[in-house]
């Protein structure tokens, strides 16, 4: 359950985050209030995932799939591209997160 919680608050994030584009420096007002809303939604569900694991987990699994997904919003909606070594550092991100998730002692499986 708290795998699912989290993803949950990675898609709020990332709804927060493709409206920070949106609202051109909080000039506009409706992405404005998507941004403070669903950021405020993310971090309470990334609060409640942390009472069954470690911050560093946690965070790191939040903010890598957050940047996963901002990017791949990021080039459907804005059309804004990403070179090579971009993708490889996103996949690197990708890599680490499963290294996390199945490897280590420190996140319940």
């Amino acid at each position: 359950m708290p795998y699912l919680i989290l993803l949950i608050a990675v898609a709020f994030e990332t709804i927060g985050t493709t409206a920070l584009q949106a609202s051109q420096q909080f000039t506009r007002a409706g992405p404005s209030i998507i941004v403070v809303g669903a950021y405020a939604v993310s971090f309470f569900l990334l609060g409640w995932v942390l009472k069954f694991l470690p911050v560093g987990v946690a965070y790191a699994m939040w903010s890598g799939l957050g940047i996963v997904m901002i990017a791949l919003i990021g080039l459907a909606v804005f059309g804004q591209r990403l070179d090579l070594p971009a993708l490889l550092g996103m996949a690197m991100i990708l890599g680490g997160i499963l290294v996390i998730h199945l490897f280590s002692n420190a996140a319940p499986h």
